[in-house]
């Protein structure tokens, strides 16, 4: 379970989306900020839910083997945690529509985003059940979303370099666990 809610964790980077979070919201009026950042937690919860049910169905409908999801998996986990240590100058930006946001970009995709779906439909081919990845996904949601709705502390602690420093190593971290993943369905295809 600590695995699961680990990788679940490390991909929805909270701390890496902590700037992109304050760029998005500097044009809201303070004092609607808060009510903003719950809307779009709340949003992107639902969200991953809606998924982690009917991924499922989605995993029948692909007639996808675990050995295939588990490599693919791994790749795409392995690609996130280095764009998470070397970041790109353009991937920093938040491109917005005027005004407050809502839904896009906040709760998806920096939330909710093809990499946690991906990450979400390769748990639900292995051993986990769907309430044990349900719990799992509501606890990663729960500290990204606590460190989404303190944003602004953190930066006031971390600073700039802080945050980078921390989201680089949470890329370490997610390099170890797509490694293995990648391995893993490679020894299970060969095995």
């Amino acid at each position: 379970m600590f695995s699961v809610v680990l990788t679940l964790f490390l991909i929805m980077d909270p701390l890496g989306n902590v700037p992109l979070f304050l760029s998005a919201l500097k044009d809201v009026k303070p004092e609607r900020r808060w009510k903003v950042l719950v809307r779009e937690v709340l949003f992107a919860y639902g969200f991953l839910l809606a998924f982690l049910f009917l991924g499922q169905y989605l995993l029948r409908l692909l007639a996808l083997q675990q050995e295939t999801i588990s490599i693919a998996g791994g790749i795409i986990l392995f690609l996130i945690a280095l764009r998470m240590i070397f970041p790109s100058e353009r991937g920093s930006r938040v491109d917005q529509p005027e005004g407050e946001p809502f839904i896009v970009p906040l709760a998806i995709p920096m939330i909710a985003g093809p990499s946690i779906l991906a990450a979400l439909l390769l748990l639900q081919s292995g051993p986990n059940t769907t309430m044990e990845l349900w719990l799992a996904l509501t606890i990663a949601w729960a500290l990204s979303a606590a460190i989404l709705l303190s944003s602004t502390l953190l930066n006031r602690l971390l600073r700039q370099r802080g945050l980078i420093a921390m989201e680089r190593l949470m890329g370490m971290l997610l390099v170890m666990v797509a490694v293995q993943m990648f391995m893993n369905g490679v020894a299970t295809f060969l095995g």
